[in-house]
């Protein structure tokens, strides 16, 4: 006859098999996903595929999959180049400072929207490049953009003085909801040219 005490060994240690089982079973999906749960920015896929010992084709094809199950539901993938982050979705944005009790940001001038959309659609870009499309000097605003942490130097062009070169951020595509560049809306055509 087994004891009472002796059942409950015997459950504990089932309990604990299970448990390291469990730990070992988590399919690669779960795994992808603790990744880009725990990762303080974008992670590049060949990093991902090198810490589940998997191609990154095959990263690629679980990401695929992960964007359309999260398209439903409260996150979203951001991508930067050949890099992905976890994001809650742009629609969550209200709810989600409200229940962080954050101000509302601050907006954006005219001069910076300007800059900051030329960056965007022409990137890589000059500052003097940018002042020629605009027609005046857009110092403060890029120093705004900079600061907030929307634009960011991404090297320097091979000329002489060799100007820095500026591009957007993995915070841009945050700020505007956009899982990545390709989602811009396109430039009107004009005519003319």
């Amino acid at each position: 006859m087994t004891t009472q005490t002796e059942t409950q060994n015997d459950l504990s240690t089932n309990d604990l098999s299970t448990n390291d089982l469990s730990t070992n079973d988590l399919s690669t999906n779960a795994l992808l996903e603790s990744l880009l749960f725990v990762s303080s920015g974008p992670a590049p896929v060949s990093r991902l595929a090198k810490a589940l010992e998997i191609t990154p084709n095959a990263v690629q094809t679980l990401l695929q999959e992960m964007e359309a199950d999260y398209e439903a539901r409260g996150l979203r993938l951001q991508w930067n180049d050949n890099a992905v982050q976890l994001t809650t979705a742009p629609e969550a944005s209200e709810t989600i400072e409200r229940f962080l009790g954050l101000e509302l940001t601050t907006r954006l001038s005219q001069a910076a929207l300007e800059v900051l959309a030329i960056i965007a659609y022409m990137q890589p870009i000059t500052r003097p490049q940018v002042d020629h499309i605009r027609g005046v000097n857009s110092d403060g605003a890029l120093r705004t953009l900079l600061s907030k942490g929307l634009l960011e130097e991404i090297g320097r062009m091979e000329t002489p003085g060799r100007p820095i070169l500026y591009g957007t951020t993995p915070t841009f595509l945050q700020h505007f909801g956009l899982s990545g560049l390709m989602e811009l809306p396109p430039l009107a055509e004009d005519e003319e040219e």
